[in-house]
């Protein structure tokens, strides 16, 4: 599917660039909104893929210093926008014990999620952290990501790790819908869970365990 978006994208941009003094404003707005459609679409296909991995890759379990991964996902985001004001808050050394490559997908998204639902804050913040509760099986590690963000209705909170849900308009906040389906792979593959609480216009907070 890539070799054919590739070449949508290719002819679109040629046609733009090549034969701009032959397009009125409507063909070359038709040529922009062909080239946005195919960029969706292989962005779609590169997070299907990404979906199938964590499903099927073989595990390597090992110490993982998630508050590393954390900080080094929040760096990246400031360096590639840095008129952005996000005050980032990483809990240091927490750690997990699970596969480095598919762990690291979590904040990944997570963390991605957060900085894209709180774009429209002025005053921007974004928290990783963990906690312990006590329950019939034990003490019980809890890791969580909070923003104060655009928030969510709580009455969809399950619709959010299903495949292609979403609860956003497109114009009002980009994704494909499998951010999140991702992550409760990778953690249900580690025997753990992952859920959300949120308000619409006041943040969100999404947990999750590790087996």
């Amino acid at each position: 599917m890539r070799a054919p978006l590739r070449h949508i994208d290719s002819f679109g941009k040629l046609l733009s660039q090549g034969y701009a003094d032959w397009l009125d404003e409507r063909g070359k707005k038709y040529i922009q909104f062909m080239r946005e459609g195919s960029e969706r679409m292989s962005q779609l296909v590169d997070d299907l893929l990404e979906l199938s991995r964590v499903t099927r890759a073989e595990m390597r379990r090992q110490p993982v210093n998630l508050s590393e991964v954390a900080g080094e996902i929040a760096k990246r985001f400031q360096e590639e926008q840095p008129e952005r004001k996000v005050e980032f808050t990483v809990t240091p050394e927490v750690t997990a014990n699970g596969d480095l490559q598919l762990l690291r997908a979590v904040p990944e998204n997570l963390l991605g999620n957060a900085w894209k639902f709180n774009s429209k804050r002025e005053e921007a913040r974004v928290e990783f952290g963990v906690f312990s509760t006590e329950g019939q099986e034990g003490t019980r590690t809890v890791y969580f990501v909070r923003d104060n963000g655009a928030g969510f209705d709580p009455a969809y909170a399950e619709r959010l790790f299903a495949p292609f849900q979403r609860l956003h308009k497109e114009d009002e906040f980009s994704g494909t819908g499998i951010g999140l389906a991702t992550v409760q792979r990778i953690v249900r593959r580690h025997g753990g869970r992952v859920w959300a609480e949120g308000e619409v216009d006041t943040g969100a907070t999404f947990y999750f365990t590790l087996g």
